[in-house]
């Protein structure tokens, strides 16, 4: 096995203390942060989104904050604020709690739009310009986003721009009947996510982001991802297709889902498992089409049933 694989399920395995029958969701968690990548988690509430992005942030050890978004939230409640200091006559900055390693951002929908672009360049240059000051944010940095796609009161809907910086966007899903019975059998006078300690570091993390960066993908297969990415520009019911940022996302998530896997190169099958969570939520919608119920996630699934799938010989 190889050093991400071997550190892959040492983190599943410590995850799964809290996340219980949830192993799929569980690597593609793994997956956005081998990638390197921010993860928006989109479902409904209660069934461990929450949970799933602080049981990740606790294995992967480094520093954790959290941020509840509500409408009330400024841009310098998430960055920082220069504070003048009386006695030495000089402005200190105030770091905010986005200068850590994992930063779980909680219903990040329910703040304004004003404060959800104080992410954009944290997300994208990973650094933050207060007062015209350009400050490095710590590596790796790795933003976890939730949100509840039902409830609309009260919210402020993600713009086009800020859900391509997220690598991916994924839900969690409702248990099953046996794994809903041992939840209720764990759940004793404490939380499981209490038990719940560090496997990894920081610095291992890094190392192990660039070795992703390093799967073969055959030139077949990385013609099947951007013949993917791009039949979805000339889909009649989409009006605005997928970025060449989400056909690199495409990719590197596929590399990913192989070393976690424990091989070293792509195979056809990574690309179609990391197409829905990594260009779904990149597709524009026409209004006409919406009004007829078509959604971004059938468009994926059927352009992966129309183009060939190459095969794949491993390097």
């Amino acid at each position: 096995m190889s050093d991400v694989s071997v550190f892959a399920a040492r983190v599943i395995e410590n995850v799964e203390h809290v996340i219980i029958g949830k192993r799929g969701a569980i690597e593609m968690v793994l997956a956005a942060v081998l990638s390197d990548g921010h993860l928006l988690i989109e479902d409904v509430p209660g069934v461990g989104k929450t949970m799933l992005a602080r049981a990740f942030a606790v294995s992967l050890g480094g520093t954790f904050r959290r941020i509840q978004f509500t409408p009330d939230l400024l841009p310098n409640d998430v960055t920082g604020v220069s504070i003048f200091n009386q006695k030495t006559g000089d402005f200190e900055f105030r770091a905010g709690p986005i200068f850590t390693t994992v930063l779980l951002a909680d219903e990040i929908n329910r703040a304004t739009p004003r404060t959800q672009s104080a992410l954009l360049e944290c997300m994208g240059e990973r650094q933050v310009t207060v007062d015209g000051i350009p400050r490095a944010l710590p590596r790796p940095f790795i933003v976890m986003a939730t949100q509840n796609p039902i409830e609309y009161e009260g919210t402020f809907p993600l713009p086009e721009a800020q859900l391509d910086r997220f690598i991916m966007r994924m839900r969690v899903g409702y248990p099953g009947l046996e794994e809903e019975r041992q939840m209720t059998h764990a759940i004793g006078h404490t939380h499981p996510i209490e038990s719940v300690r560090a496997v990894s570091s920081g610095h291992e993390l890094v190392d192990l982001q660039a070795r992703v960066a390093d799967i073969y993908v055959a030139d077949d297969v990385r013609d099947y991802a951007l013949r993917l990415a791009r039949s979805t520009r000339d889909h009649g019911d989409v009006a605005l297709g997928v970025s060449p940022r989400g056909t690199l996302a495409l990719i590197r998530v596929a590399q990913a889902l192989a070393a976690i896997r424990g091989d070293g190169f792509v195979l056809p099958d990574d690309v179609k498992r990391a197409a829905i969570p990594c260009l779904a939520h990149r597709l524009l919608m026409r209004t006409e089409s919406q009004i007829r119920g078509r959604q971004a996630d059938a468009i994926v699934t059927a352009l992966l049933g129309s183009i060939d799938v190459p095969i794949a010989i491993p390097r």
